[in-house]
């Protein structure tokens, strides 16, 4: 009687646990599950990516503050230009060259 019982009991138990795995499975699979996974990989591509941009743009300011710091004028009161301005001035030239 009591071999039964444990049988009895461990069958529901492993019918219990394979329903929820099954069920998991099915949920996962679902357009719903997939879209779920999809939207988080996209979160972390767009955190990493993110995390990426600040660091170059805390490089690039880090770099051009070096140069700045090198390049610059000792005696003129005048703040030295920036990257951005110069290389616009450089497109501008560029385009009056080409007439456009």
């Amino acid at each position: 009687m009591i071999g039964r019982t444990f049988y009895f009991v461990a069958g529901a138990a492993l019918g219990g646990y394979l329903v929820h795995k099954l069920n998991r499975t099915a949920r996962a699979w679902s357009p719903g599950g997939i879209a779920d996974r999809v939207e988080g990989r996209v979160a972390d591509y767009r955190a990493a990516l993110r995390e990426l941009n600040e660091d170059i743009a805390g490089a690039v300011a880090e770099h051009e503050a070096e140069l700045r710091r090198r390049h610059a004028p000792a005696d003129s009161g005048r703040a030295p230009e920036s990257a951005r301005t110069a290389h616009a001035r450089t497109i501008e030239a560029h385009d009056m060259k080409d007439g456009r």
